[in-house]
């Protein structure tokens, strides 16, 4: 904790300092990493440590980074867990288990805290979940009646200690639903299983040969250096380039069945499964209705000596046929057009540099095999709990 009046620059020097000293102390393994501003993560002990310097302030309502709260949030939790820690252990090993334990972007599910204060709220594990069974989408829990603002995330756990902050706003609605869904099972058939980590997903290259043969489906995967900045930096840069690269597809006939993305230490990937691989040469260009007379003329004469099929009229509106840019997938994928789409910065500054593009099982790699395995095994974990565990 650093005194509030020095400057973040300041802080991030003399903090970054003091726990770069306490690393090489008690640790040999730490490097520096970046959020909001610098820290140390550092394994102690065989226990992953980060080592984040905060102001000492006298109310989480004049903080002045996000980390600031930490210990506002200590000092609540402490004075109002006794007799409840077996039920927050409970929750966070039934989330785990669940697959939706964590803040993180990839993970988008529900952080330490945000258990704690759910048990606290609800007076236990079991009473917790009867509730959770209920719940609808934009429910809000206020444990200090406080709430300074209004928010729309899918749960709404207002901060006892800063009303204008929501401890739930890195839930996802699928990850909330999941956690329904998870209590609503265990209600109705309550067992152990439901607090068993499930087996570490996985796949061969030649399982995942043998699985495309039967789907009949085209499998491609752009990997690429991953870019030097912290999950929640990049991770959301992921889901909007994914997003945009799945556009950009469709937009060419090219029909995605399903795509998703992971970033690993090394490399990034996005996995992008298709019903349609090829196309003809040619595609139908629409153009204006007949009554918007400027317009339909403009395409007319514009296109008058086309020497393809066109321009006709089809049901009020002129169309004709044009030739199409890319009729293989691979080619696309491989062209500087995906530059050309809505990536995010830091995703586009690696793509620049180049990427690589794989094809069917030549996607497989030993590094991303937990993640295609996922891809390709995709159900909700209660599913997964009656299929994995339950006799």
């Amino acid at each position: 904790l650093f005194d509030a009046g020095l400057s973040r620059e300041q802080l991030e020097e003399e903090g970054l300092a003091l726990a770069r000293k306490i690393a090489l102390k008690f640790s040999t393994k730490f490097h520096e990493k970046y959020a909001e501003h610098p820290y140390i993560n550092a394994v102690i002990d065989d226990v992953d440590v980060d080592l984040v310097p905060c102001y000492n302030v006298d109310s989480a309502t004049k903080i002045q980074s996000a980390v600031d709260r930490t210990p506002f949030h200590t000092r609540y939790i402490t004075d109002k867990i006794n007799g409840l820690i077996d039920d927050v252990l409970l929750l966070k090993r039934f989330t785990k288990a669940g697959g939706i334990y964590g803040s993180d972007q990839m993970t988008e599910g529900f952080s330490g805290y945000l258990c704690e204060l759910l048990v606290l709220y609800y007076g236990g594990f079991t009473p917790l979940l009867q509730a959770t069974a209920e719940w609808h989408p934009h429910i809000l829990i206020d444990p200090e009646h406080h709430a300074a603002k209004e928010f729309d995330e899918p749960l709404i756990v207002i901060d006892p200690v800063d009303p204008r902050r929501n401890v739930a706003a890195a839930v996802s609605l699928d990850r909330m639903v999941e956690f329904v869904e998870l209590a609503r099972g265990y209600l109705e058939s309550p067992t152990e299983k439901y607090f068993l980590l499930p087996p570490p997903q996985t796949m061969t290259r030649e399982e995942l040969a043998a699985l495309l043969a039967g789907r009949g489906t085209g499998l491609y995967a752009i990997t690429f250096a991953t870019p030097p900045y912290i999950e929640e930096v990049i991770v959301p840069q992921l889901k909007r380039s994914m997003i945009a690269i799945v556009e950009h597809l469709e937009r060419n006939g090219f029909a995605v069945h399903h795509a998703h993305y992971t970033m690993e230490e090394e490399r990034c990937m996005f996995l992008m499964e298709l019903l349609v691989t090829e196309l003809p040469n040619v595609r139908i260009h629409k153009g204006p209705p007949l009554w918007n007379r400027v317009n339909a003329e403009k395409f007319r004469e514009k296109h008058v000596m086309s020497s393809l099929p066109g321009p006709y009229i089809n049901e009020g509106k002129y169309e004709m046929e044009v030739p199409r840019e890319f009729t293989r997938v691979e080619d696309l994928l491989t062209s500087e057009t995906l530059l050309q789409v809505r990536l995010g910065k830091h995703v586009r500054q690696v793509l620049a540099h180049g990427w690589e593009l794989h094809a069917g099982a030549e996607c497989w790699h030993a590094e991303f095999a937990p993640f295609i395995a996922g891809f390709f095994d995709r159900c909700s974990p209660l599913v997964r709990v009656k299929r994995e565990w339950v006799p």
